[in-house]
């Protein structure tokens, strides 16, 4: 089997790389050219042209554009990256009879209300970004292609920079931290991500008729400022000299972005879980062992 990865360096695509290089003849691209094969979801027809000389049988799309308050200035570039491309390559992968895997995020909701988002629940997206990744969805199912799209939720990895590294940045220097307690979602890891798709991969490679949407993250739910509580306490019990007495909290409203934040992040996995019989840990085993990655314990 011969496996295409575009956005092999982003969190998940990093992960990726250890999780499906068991499954096959790996090929990981990122933004730059090699030997003739370019990953630049922004460059439609160099991504048009890796495929084809690829022909892969499997095409993982851990690319994306994911700045989420400069998609509000740089719509059309999001919507190209995130929806163009995306239809580009499902396009592609239809005509190869390829599986297109494919990762999309809950910013497709409302953000409101406190119930866990399924997938039959209706799409209304509250920024740009949201927007792109929701076009991206409809042109793959659009396509026809073979799929799977897995919407998660506030992926961290130990690699790159992430929420924890920047709690604990500021509270070596900071006696009083101000975090948001009204925004409730899942912190998810990349390895997680990674591994749940090479096994989600082995699975539709012998049932096809379960390719679809599927949401995808770590059990539980927390706020920002649980979070960020739950990261400094680790850190503190590890030795970790931090200059933080305080976590206040506070609201959405109080920290103003260009991009608006859905408040409810929630995902219902319950479909992912059956369909695979798949056990998603609690967020906290996840953050817990990214944070002794980082903190060397």
């Amino acid at each position: 089997m011969k496996i295409l990865l575009l956005g092999k360096n982003g969190q998940v695509g990093w992960e990726l790389q250890r999780a499906l290089a068991p499954l096959g003849e790996l090929i990981a691209l990122d933004r730059h050219a090699i030997d003739g094969l370019c990953g630049d979801l922004s460059d439609l027809d160099a991504v048009r042209a890796t495929i084809r000389q690829v022909k892969p049988d499997v095409i993982v799309n851990a690319a994306a554009y994911t700045a989420v308050d400069k998609a509000e200035s740089e719509a059309e570039l999001a919507l190209r990256v995130n929806g163009d491309a995306s239809r580009l390559i499902a396009e592609e992968a239809a005509l190869l009879g390829a599986w297109l895997i494919h990762y999309s995020t809950d910013y497709v909701f409302s953000g409101e209300g406190s119930t866990p988002w399924q997938e039959t629940d209706d799409v209304a997206p509250v920024n740009q970004y949201g927007a792109s990744k929701l076009a991206g969805e409809q042109a793959i199912i659009a396509s026809g292609c073979k799929h799977l799209i897995f919407r998660t939720s506030w992926v961290y990895g130990a690699r790159g920079n992430n929420f924890a590294k920047t709690m604990l940045r500021l509270a070596k220097d900071r006696e009083t931290l101000k975090v948001i307690a009204d925004q409730i979602g899942a912190p998810t890891g990349a390895d997680l991500i990674a591994d749940v798709t090479a096994l989600a991969i082995r699975q539709v490679l012998q049932q096809p008729q379960l390719s679809g949407l599927y949401h995808l993250a770590a059990s539980g739910e927390v706020s920002w400022h649980g979070y960020a509580t739950h990261v400094i306490a680790f850190a503190q019990a590890n030795g970790e000299q931090l200059a933080v007495t305080t976590i206040n909290l506070i609201d959405t409203t109080s920290y103003p972005t260009p991009a608006r934040r859905p408040l409810n992040s929630r995902l219902n996995t319950q479909k992912l879980r059956d369909n695979f019989s798949l056990h998603l840990p609690d967020w906290q085993s996840g953050v817990n062992r990214m944070l002794r990655e980082v903190l060397n314990k």
